[in-house]
Formats: structure tokens, sequence, C-alpha cells
């Protein structure tokens, strides 16, 4: 098992790891985002690895580069999502592709089809919590369908041979919950592909019909309740000139508003990243955000951050690279907005970049991950890398019974 922490094994004696997830379709965020990168990662640092993404779509299939496909049945008013049709199928399938590991990336019917699997087989399965369904139901449903939704979140996740989270925020939910022994392991970004070398500040304004000394704030996401868009157009109407407003993929249920623009959700990630850099600040309102892979492609970008001093984001922005608003609301994030544009913006920018190239580089999050996959196989643990020590946020194990 040397090809988890780098070494090299030929042929069909390679160690096999699967990730399977339904969180993976045209418009998906950020785990559709973290698994490609991962598969880009693997073949690169460790030819020596197999590695497989299984994940729904229209038929069954598989193409060149290790991605397999169950036919699965698309959900309505879902921007695409499929969910399967069968777990006993989905189960057989990954059993029929002879993994060492399985990384299940979501509570639903894949992540049951990979325990099914990994018990057929023998072999650990990994379960990433990159969401958390109990804070959602309270938000969409009310407050007395958390504890129902806490208790089967955690039922689920119990049964995992090890879980891991990407923030403190939902490792610390899931041991409130009941899970025991979580491993926090932060996302990452593109360095090189979000970069503030992309900014086209003056182009961007002349687009969006907008005077050059416009201040330009940015988010790009899913237009779901938990983003809080409302929060971000009470707050640049709060705000008023020069402030303006761009959301990308976000303001598909917005009304309009002379100070907003709305962008469609944009698939080419050349075009999000010219976007990002060419903004002078990045605002997000969500209190609850698991992690937040767009803050991380926002600093990558050389921007500044305002968000809430809650949830996932918190452990990514300070004020060394941001501003933080005590809550959710428009006059707290206006506060947050004004405060940030009185400092000096231009350093900011210039910590937060450092901020993405220090402490979220992709390597350190794949790095993290296969040493795990290694000790769930029973590989002895890599010496220890000659590498700046990870903030404290990282490789954590929260709740250990």
């Amino acid at each position: 098992m040397g090809a988890w922490s780098g070494g090299s094994v030929e042929g069909d004696a390679r160690p096999h790891l699967v990730d399977t997830t339904m969180l993976f379709a045209p418009r998906s965020g950020g785990v559709k985002r973290y698994l490609l990168a991962k598969q880009a990662w693997l073949a690169k640092a460790r030819p020596g690895v197999r590695h497989t993404l299984v994940a729904p779509g229209e038929e069954n299939g598989a193409d060149n580069h290790g991605k397999v496909t169950i036919a699965a049945a698309r959900l309505p008013f879902a921007n695409g999502y499929r969910y399967p049709v069968s777990i006993r199928k989905w189960a057989d399938k990954l059993v029929a592709l002879q993994p060492d590991v399985i990384e299940a990336g979501d509570p639903f019917g894949p992540g049951h089809a990979a325990l099914e699997a990994g018990e057929r087989l023998g072999i650990p399965v990994v379960g990433f919590c990159h969401t958390d369904p109990a804070a959602l139901a309270a938000l969409h449903i009310g407050e007395w369908a958390e504890p129902p939704v806490r208790r089967r979140w955690a039922a689920f996740f119990r049964r995992f041979d090890q879980v891991v989270a990407p923030s403190r925020h939902i490792a610390e939910r899931l041991a409130y919950a009941g899970v025991p022994g979580v491993r926090v392991q932060a996302l990452g970004v593109d360095t090189e592909r979000f970069h503030p070398g992309n900014a086209d500040k003056a182009g961007l304004r002349r687009e969006l019909g907008l005077s050059p000394d416009t201040r330009l704030l940015i988010f790009a996401g899913r237009a779901a309740r938990e983003k809080n868009i409302d929060v971000l157009l009470e707050t640049v109407a709060k705000l008023g000139a020069p402030y303006h407003l761009v959301l990308v993929g976000a303001g598909a249920l917005a009304q309009p508003q002379a100070n907003a623009t709305f962008i469609d959700f944009q698939s080419d990630t050349a075009v999000v990243a010219r976007l990002l850099a060419s903004a002078d600040a990045f605002v997000h309102a969500n209190d609850k955000e698991p992690f937040g892979l767009i803050a991380l492609e926002a600093l990558a970008s050389g921007l500044p951050m305002v968000c809430v001093r809650a949830g996932g984001l918190a452990e990514i922005v300070d004020e060394q690279v941001g501003q933080l608003a005590e809550r959710a609301n428009a006059a707290a994030m206006a506060e947050a907005v004004e405060a940030l544009f009185a400092r000096d913006l231009e350093a900011v920018g210039r910590s937060a970049r450092q901020r993405a190239v220090e402490r979220h580089d992709w390597g350190r999050t794949f790095e993290g991950l296969t040493g795990l996959y290694g000790e769930l196989c029973g590989a002895p643990k890599p010496a220890p890398a000659l590498a700046p020590a990870p903030p404290p946020h990282l490789n954590l194990v929260i709740g250990r019974a």
C-alpha cells in the first residue's frame, strides 16, 4: 500500500480508491469541484493509486478518465441532480469495481450503497460530511424538524469506519449529534487557476455599464435559501452608491434592483476566475456554511472577504483577510463592508492571496486524505513532510470516544 504515501505500484496491484456521490451534476458546486480536483491531483501526485468516481448520469457508462455513471432518475426542480432508482444496484456496481477503500460524499442513496458495498467486501468506508441536513431542515421546514433529522444524520454517519468534516463547525455539529472521532480536513483551491492576475477591473465595469469608481461586491453560488441572498441585496441597497453587487448564479430567484447585476451560472472556471479577480470584495451572508469553497477561490483571487462570524467561513476568514459581520443581517453586513473599505484594500487583498497559497493549496488536503486511506488500509504512516505546520483547524479529530 505504499502508493497511498507516494510510492509506485504497477498494474492491477495498485490500491483502488472509489469516490461516490449524487452531488455531481451540471450545476453542482463544491463537492463536484473537490472530486475533480482530487482526481487530477491523484493522477499527477499518486500515479500508484487507481481512482474511480461513481456518480449518477442519464445512462450507465464509463469514460477513459476514471468516471463511471449509473443511470439515475432526474429529480424535478433540482438543477439536474439525479437520484438512484435502486441502492442495491448501486452497491452491486461498487462491489464489481473491487475497491480497497470507498469514500461516500453524501448521506443519500449513494452513501447507503457505499456502506452496503463496504460491508460486502470487508473494506473500510469513509464518510465525508459536506452538508448539514439538520440545519437545512430547521431552515426550510421549521425548528421542530431539526432533532429527528439530526438523529438520522448521526445514525447514518456512525456506521462509517471514519468520518471526515471540512471544518470544525461541521465536526462539532456531528459530535453534538453523537458521532465520535470526526477528523477535520479542510478543503483547498487551485491557486494557479484562481489568481489576481485574472483581474480586468476596468473591462468588467464597462461590460456592466458601471462607472470606473464603482465599489464592486461579488458573490457566486447557488440560489438557495441558506445562502441569504436577500440579505446581500438588502445590504447593497442599504449601502447605496458607489456600491454595486454582482450575483453569479445566485440571483435566479431574486427580484431585480438597480444596484445589483445578476449573471447566470457559469460552468467555465476561467470566467468565474476573471469575475472574482475583477471585483473589489467578496461578500457571503450564510452563517451556517459548512465550509465554502467559493470563499477560498475568492481569497486565491486576491479578494478581501466580508462574511458572518459563524459557521465554517469564520474558520477561513479573519481580520487579516477581510471583515467579519457579527450577524447575518443587512445592518451588520453593511457595517462590515464599510469598515473593510475604510482599510487599505490592496493590502488586505494581498493577505488574502497569501492565506490561500500558504494554507489552502489542494495538495495539503489530498496529502491528508491519502494518509487517512493508507491508515485505514493498514499502510504504515509516511515520514512527516518538511513543511510548515498546518493551521490549527486542519487534521483535527473531534469527539473521539
